[in-house]
């Protein structure tokens, strides 16, 4: 388990092996469909589909976010459809580590945000604080289903130290490992507070967002810096966003951390050149994770590192999909 960053342990684990690198794939988002990437998944089916491509390819966890039955391009908090989507991707994948999302989408409600939480995902997303942003959506056209124009989002998430903690609190009570995102160094107080609280155990999950708007600049000097920074009895890991995500998930690699790739953050393989698919990027950083020494972790590796329960969550189809 990593501590605190230490040059001088640093030195010791790059002679004698970092351990296991975990890869965990963000398969869809919060914002973009099939208008963005013909393979980005939207119903259950696709989504299970492209975890299963990522499983095959060597990804130990999978993030989800699930979209609306009624309006593919939008997400859903529907707990019901999260029911049936984790289902599937269970029958695909036996032993894959289920991560659901609470950051949902832009126009997701707080209350919203607490609905996939009840069927007890094996992790889940947990924002640490709030998220302001503005970018273009693009247009959907038809004969994609549920067609919209293009429109700009502006608009500040407000997630506070109760919204937190309540989610935290709800996790706890369910068993689900928080996946604490960190989009900058001054998070760290929302970690301590929690951690002060009793409300997360150890191991404490990390995930350093980089390249967003309002998340620290994608620097190597930040990504060391938020490192520098974890508090004892921490894991971490590194998604970069868009041109950021290779040269970022490397650096995690490198530094002893772990890694989340996949078609939420970025689309594109090279410039020019796009993913055909998730199964494509954990290709990719397994790939770079072996020639820099790292073993893969398989799944059961993932559970002891990150203290969940050797035996997989079973999830049951949903009785109304």
């Amino acid at each position: 388990m990593r501590a605190a960053w230490d040059s001088y342990r640093w030195l010791q684990e790059a002679r004698d092996g970092f351990g296991p690198l975990i890869v965990t794939c963000a398969v869809n988002g919060g914002v973009q469909g099939k208008e963005a990437h013909e393979r980005l998944p939207e119903t259950p089916e696709e989504i299970a589909a492209q975890a299963g491509e990522a499983y095959d390819a060597g990804a130990a966890i999978v993030h989800i976010h699930a979209r609306d039955p009624q309006d593919w391009g939008s997400v859903s908090s529907d707990p019901e459809t999260y029911r049936e989507i984790n289902a599937r991707v269970r029958e695909r994948c036996p032993d894959i580590i289920v991560n659901n999302t609470t950051g949902g989408g832009p126009a997701t409600t707080m209350e919203a945000r607490f609905a996939c939480l009840e069927v007890a995902p094996e992790m889940a997303s947990l924002n640490l604080g709030p998220d302001m942003s503005r970018f273009p959506i693009r247009e959907r056209p038809a004969p994609l289903p549920s067609p919209h124009p293009a429109s700009v989002f502006d608009g500040c998430i407000p997630f506070t130290y109760g919204i937190i903690e309540e989610l935290a609190r709800r996790m706890q009570r369910l068993g689900v490992r928080p996946e604490m995102e960190l989009y900058h160094g001054g998070q760290y107080w929302v970690v301590r507070s929690l951690i002060e609280a009793g409300l997360i155990e150890p191991p404490y999950v990390h995930q350093f967002v980089m390249g967003y708007q309002t998340s620290a600049f994608a620097t190597p000097e930040n990504v060391l810096a938020l490192v520098r920074e974890l508090p004892l009895d921490a894991v971490f890991f590194v998604c970069g966003l868009g041109h950021s995500q290779l040269p970022l998930t490397t650096l995690s690699a490198l530094a002893g951390g772990h890694v989340r790739v996949g078609l939420e953050d970025n689309l594109y393989y090279a410039r020019g050149r796009r993913f055909r698919g998730n199964g494509e990027a954990i290709e990719r950083a397994v790939r770079i994770g072996r020639e820099l020494n790292r073993e893969i972790a398989t799944p059961a590796q993932a559970r002891e590192l990150l203290g969940l329960s050797a035996q997989p969550r079973a999830f049951e189809r949903s009785a109304v999909a």
